[in-house]
């Protein structure tokens, strides 16, 4: 079934997760852009879902998201176990060169909002010679600090009279889906959430080989790759995920994992 005609979409710990695809996800990206709907995507991984269960206001945010992929390949299985047969990966990395190569066909202007400077330096180089034909209209890394309010009008400002229609945003979870949430009504463009993508497609970090991917393994890659950053991170999260998520199968958590019948969730 074509995820357009779903009404309802699963709940994996209270947080909604879309089973989508690449074509259905660059489709509903395209649709927003040529209707001027203002629209954000979230990407979603174990750790964003542990962060949604621990955090009520992170959890709407992302549940108010236009579409929530599943990015991760752990939800991948969850969705399968949860009756949905047809899921598939989309993952952020992977994502952002296929809508790269549309906005490139399309003559779509796009901009990219985070990640260090030099890493958004290389980024718009390797965009423009792996993708003939892409407008760069805006590209910025923001300090790592709470701007001011007057900082952040600036910066919506800036976004605006770029032109950037997909904005591309590497804020990292959870601050980059606050950041969609808070300023998609602001922005006449279509955002998206897409992690650490700036960093691998411009070998700042090294990606994880493509059969540990699928195993599910890449979380034990990065880990190795970036002890001291992620081991606590996976330390709190990864068991009590696994855990939770057995409960919720049995039906003994907090939430049942049945369909989403949030009514702030937008089409």
């Amino acid at each position: 079934m074509s995820f357009k005609n779903i009404q309802e979409s699963p709940r994996i710990l209270g947080m909604r997760v879309d089973p989508t695809s690449y074509d259905d996800a660059s489709e509903r990206v395209l649709d927003w852009v040529r209707s001027d709907t203002p629209a954000y995507v979230c990407v979603s991984t174990v750790h964003m879902v542990m962060e949604a269960y621990d955090e009520p206001s992170y959890q709407r945010a992302v549940n108010r998201a236009n579409l929530v992929t599943p990015d991760g390949v752990p939800l991948v299985w969850c969705l399968r176990m949860l009756g949905n047969s047809a899921a598939s990966r989309v993952y952020g990395p992977d994502l952002t060169p296929r809508l790269l190569e549309e906005a490139a066909a399309h003559l779509i202007p796009v901009g990219f909002y985070g990640g260090a400077p030099a890493v958004v330096d290389k980024l718009v180089a390797t965009v423009k010679r792996d993708f003939p034909g892409v407008e760069v209209a805006y590209a910025e890394s923001p300090p790592f600090r709470p701007l001011s309010p007057e900082e952040d009008e600036a910066v919506v400002r800036r976004i605006r009279e770029s032109g950037a229609r997909i904005l591309f945003v590497g804020l990292g979870c959870p601050k980059q889906e606050r950041w969609m949430a808070s300023h998609c009504h602001r922005l006449n463009t279509v955002m998206l959430g897409v992690g650490a993508a700036f960093d691998f497609l411009t070998g700042a970090k090294p990606q994880a080989p493509r059969w540990m991917m699928r195993a599910g393994l890449e979380w034990l890659f990065r880990l190795v790759t970036e002890p001291r950053r992620l081991w606590l991170r996976y330390l709190k999260h990864n068991p009590r995920f696994v855990l939770l998520f057995a409960m919720q199968m049995a039906g003994w958590g907090r939430d049942s994992g049945g369909a989403n019948t949030d009514a702030s969730v937008r089409a």
